[in-house]
C-alpha cells in the first residue's frame, strides 16, 4: 500500500473491501464518492499521510465528514474521511471552541452549553461544523452575530505539499492558501453568550400561503437584529413521522429565533401570528441545546439536489414566482426557503471572499428530493431565471448537486 500509508493510524479501505461502501457514503445519497482508496483519518498525521500519498501518485483528493453538502463526487483518487476526528475543547475564559474536522454541531452545542455559551450553529445538529463554517455559515442567530466564518480564530490545515500549518489569526491562512486544495484538520471558533432563546414555528395551510408570504415580507422590513427568521414552503409527505396537522399538506413554516426576553419575542411575533389562520404554533422559550427543534431538519440520509440565490430585496414578483413555479399547482412542487438576512450579516469580514454579497436582504433556497425523473434541475432553473433581476449571487453552503460555473467561482 506504500510506506506513507503504512503510517496511518486509522483504517484504509479499497474497493471491494469490508466497510468501503459505508465509509465513502454520507448524508447525501444521490452521489457517492468513487475513490481508489479511503483513508479514515483519526488525526492530522493521518491527513498528512493521505495528502502526501496522493501528491506522490498524482491522485486527486476529496474530503468528507458528514456528506451533507456533497456536490460532485470524486472519481478515483483518495477520499479522506474525517468522521473519526471528533475532538472538541472549550475555553470558557476566551469564549472559544477548538473543533476537529469531523465534529458535528450538536457536539459543540452541548459542550459549550456547560459554560453558558453557544456556537453560531445552523438549523441541523448533524451537519459538520468545519464544512458549514468554511461555506460561510448562516446560523440560527445570524442577524444578531453574523456569519460563522467571521468567528474563526485560527485554522489548522494540511497544505497540498503535506505540511501541517496553523494560522492565528485565521485570515492570514485564508489569504496565503486561497485557491489551494488544502485540508482543514481543526478550527478554533468564537462562541457567544447564549443559553436560551425564544423560538419555534408558525405553520399555515396551502390556501393561506400567499397571504402569509406577503405578511412575512412586510413584517421583516423592520425587525431588530436580535430576531432571525426564515419561512419554508414544504410539501409534507403523508407519513407517520410528520405531525398530524401537517401530514400530506403543502404548508408554510415560519421559523423564529429571538435572542431576547420571551415577552418581547411574543410582542414582535404578534403581527405575523395574527396575519392568517394557523395550523400549528410551537413558539416558546427553548434551551439553546434544543434549538434544532425550530427547523426539524431531516435526520435520515436521502437523495436531493438544491441551489440558491442571494436576493437584493424581496420583491412581490419574487413571491409570485415562488408560488407559481414551486407551489402545489406547479408541475413539480419543491421545498423552498426564504431567509431574512441583514443585521450583523452585513458587517465586513477580515476573511477574503467570506460570506459573499453581504448586502443581500434575503436568501432564496430551493431543494428537491430526487426521484430519478430528472425534472428537478429544470424546475430549479426556472425559478432562478424568474428571480434573476433581484439576484446578487449564491451561497456555497446551499448548493447541493452539480454546480454551474458561477457557483464554482
Amino acid at each position: 500500500m506504500g510506506a506513507v500509508l503504512e503510517r496511518v493510524q486509522g483504517p484504509v479501505f479499497r474497493p471491494g473491501e469490508n466497510d468501503f461502501d459505508e465509509e465513502r457514503s454520507g448524508f447525501q445519497t444521490a452521489h457517492r464518492h468513487r475513490p481508489d482508496l479511503v483513508v479514515a483519518a483519526t488525526g492530522p498525521q493521518d491527513v498528512r499521510a493521505a495528502v502526501t500519498y496522493a501528491a506522490e501518485h498524482g491522485m486527486p483528493v476529496a474530503v468528507q465528514a458528514t456528506g451533507h453538502g456533497l456536490g460532485v463526487p470524486i472519481d478515483g483518487g483518495v477520499l479522506i474521511s474525517t468522521r473519526r476526528m471528533t475532538g472538541v475543547t472549550i475555553d470558557p475564559a476566551a469564549r472559544t471552541a477548538r473543533v476537529a474536522a469531523g465534529v458535528r454541531w450538536q457536539q459543540v452545542v452541548d459542550a459549550a452549553a456547560r459554560h453558558g455559551l453557544g456556537p453560531l450553529s445552523g438549523s441541523s445538529p448533524s451537519v459538520g461544523a468545519v464544512g458549514y463554517t468554511l461555506g460561510g455559515g448562516l446560523g440560527l442567530l445570524a442577524r444578531t452575530y453574523g456569519w460563522a466564518i467571521d468567528r474563526v480564530r485560527s485554522v489548522e490545515m494540511v497544505a497540498p505539499d503535506g505540511r501541517l500549518v496553523t494560522a492565528n489569526p485565521a485570515p492570514a491562512l485564508f489569504q496565503d492558501l486561497r485557491g489551494a486544495a488544502g485540508v482543514v484538520t481543526a478550527m478554533e471558533i468564537g462562541l457567544v453568550p447564549v443559553t436560551r432563546l425564544y423560538g419555534g414555528g408558525l405553520y399555515a395551510d396551502t390556501a393561506h400561503v400567499p397571504a402569509l408570504l406577503d405578511a412575512y415580507r412586510e413584517w421583516t422590513a423592520d425587525l431588530p437584529v436580535e430576531l432571525t427568521t426564515s419561512v419554508g414552503l414544504i410539501p409534507y409527505p403523508d407519513v407517520d413521522v410528520v405531525p398530524e396537522p401537517l401530514r400530506g399538506r403543502y404548508a408554510a413554516h415560519v421559523r423564529i429565533a429571538f435572542d431576547g426576553p420571551t415577552a418581547e419575542g411574543e410582542r414582535l411575533v404578534a403581527p405575523l401570528r395574527a396575519a392568517v389562520p394557523l395550523l400549528r404554533d410551537t413558539l416558546g422559550e427553548l434551551a439553546y441545546t434544543d434549538s434544532a427543534s425550530i427547523h426539524n431538519d431531516p435526520r435520515q440520509p436521502h437523495a436531493y439536489t438544491g441551489t440558491n440565490a442571494l436576493l437584493r430585496e424581496l420583491d412581490p414578483a419574487v413571491l409570485r414566482a415562488v408560488v407559481e413555479l414551486t407551489g402545489p399547482q406547479a408541475p413539480l412542487p419543491c421545498i423552498v426557503q426564504l431567509n431574512h438576512l441583514g443585521g450583523a450579516l452585513r458587517r465586513p469580514s477580515a476573511v477574503p471572499d467570506a460570506g459573499p454579497h453581504r448586502q443581500a436582504g434575503y436568501l432564496l433556497r430551493v431543494v428537491s428530493v430526487l426521484d430519478g425523473t430528472g425534472r428537478q434541475l429544470p424546475a430549479h432553473r426556472r425559478l432562478l431565471d424568474a428571480v434573476a433581476p433581484w439576484t446578487l449571487g449564491s451561497s456555497p453552503n446551499f448548493v447541493f448537486g452539480p454546480q454551474e460555473e458561477h457557483q464554482r467561482r
